[in-house]
């Protein structure tokens, strides 16, 4: 099924500012919420497809992957979109951020939106994490797969992330009375107002926990190292990344885990210089292959490939080899090598080579034209 465009979704312009993207959200957000629209499964689609618009074209690097290469651009990136609800509401912060850190919700739902969102997402979701991954040209061209070690913090095996000693179980938290919420209502000329904080006591999850893990001290989360498998497609550039949706440190109490970044570092080539996909070689060549020319060898990022060199070819000019760059990313077709010819000039010559060169000196074809600089101060000056 053909996804829709996410700019016509929010019903904002492709020039649309970040701040424009997120008001459109958030009024559509709230005219599709599950709060407001219960069972009904049209609404919740869309309340999807809303989020899904929004975690894209309010993100600047993924909003231009997605201008250059639509959605097969942003699902390249490791983007796949939420699976339910709950998804949406653990990964978005504060865009429902509304008076006194409560939720915009609250003004149309009775404040009872807040504690609703967290009974379907309990816990603390653990942090992102970011690594670098340095890449040659040749794998960047073809695009390549790597394994890569790292150490994170995965859910304690004593307690299951529980954070308690086995058998101790948790108690309700006495402050807030297990909703994990503390709510003030405070009162102004423009009516009253709920303000919903997370409770300093238990941080929101509604139990203390009796006795700690002796393991994890009470954290829920032990030290490891996990190997991963990163695929990298080609074309990529320095400074973008890969997001790997649950590979980075576990949360709290039974929270989502975080993401893995592999950020993407190009490393230095022996030869060659990048150009968007195109790839530069300076080639120097013999005086006398560029008057003659000559058929030479040069590196390609795939091995090795003949060039010609066309007879009277002059210091500077730029040989184009099709197809032998990097491939685009997320695209047909590929970039080429373009070879910049430097012609060799030595320092020091023998007795014989300075006589062979004042010989042809004297010849027509080793002197510039009249329409040269030299023969143009000639004439200046004769």
């Amino acid at each position: 099924m053909t996804k829709k465009d996410f700019y016509e979704i929010l019903g904002v312009s492709k020039s649309a500012s970040t701040d424009e993207i997120k008001s459109a959200y958030r009024k559509l957000a709230m005219k599709y919420h599950p709060d407001r629209n219960p069972g009904n499964k049209e609404s919740e689609e869309m309340f999807k497809e809303c989020a899904e618009a929004y975690e894209v074209l309010s993100d600047p690097q993924k909003r231009q992957r997605y201008d250059q290469f639509g959605h097969q651009g942003v699902n390249q990136g490791g983007f796949s979109g939420f699976n339910d609800v709950n998804d949406i509401f653990s990964h978005f912060g504060d865009i429902f951020g509304g008076f006194g850190g409560g939720s915009i919700f609250d003004e149309f739902f009775g404040g009872n939106s807040s504690s609703r969102r967290r009974g379907r997402s309990h816990g603390i979701p653990g942090s992102d994490m970011k690594i670098t991954l340095k890449l040659t040209y040749e794998e960047i061209a073809e695009g390549t797969e790597k394994t890569v070690k790292i150490k994170k913090l995965k859910t304690c095996g004593t307690c299951s992330g529980t954070g308690a000693k086995p058998g101790s179980g948790q108690t309700t938290c006495s402050v807030c009375n297990g909703t994990g919420e503390i709510r003030q209502v405070s009162r102004s000329i423009f009516g009253q107002f709920v303000n919903v904080s997370e409770c300093h006591n238990c941080r929101g999850e509604g139990k203390i926990i009796k006795d700690k893990c002796p393991d994890c001290n009470g954290d829920g989360r032990e030290k490891s190292e996990e190997t991963v498998n990163v695929k990298v497609p080609s074309g990529v550039s320095e400074g973008q990344y890969i997001p790997l949706k649950g590979k980075g440190n576990a949360g709290t109490r039974g929270g989502h885990a975080g993401d893995l970044l592999i950020f993407i570092e190009e490393a230095k080539h022996a030869y060659f210089i990048r150009d968007n996909d195109d790839i530069i070689l300076n080639l120097s060549i013999s005086i006398s292959d560029a008057i003659l020319g000559a058929e030479v060898v040069v590196p390609t990022l795939n091995g090795k490939a003949k060039l010609k060199i066309e007879p009277g070819t002059q210091s500077g000019s730029i040989l184009r080899m099709r197809d032998k760059g990097i491939r685009h990313l997320n695209s047909g077709g590929r970039g080429d090598q373009l070879v910049k010819i430097h012609i060799f000039i030595p320092k020091k010559i023998s007795a014989k080579e300075k006589t062979i060169l004042k010989d042809l000196e004297k010849s027509d074809n080793f002197n510039p034209d009249s329409k040269d600089s030299r023969g143009f101060f000639k004439s200046m000056f004769s």
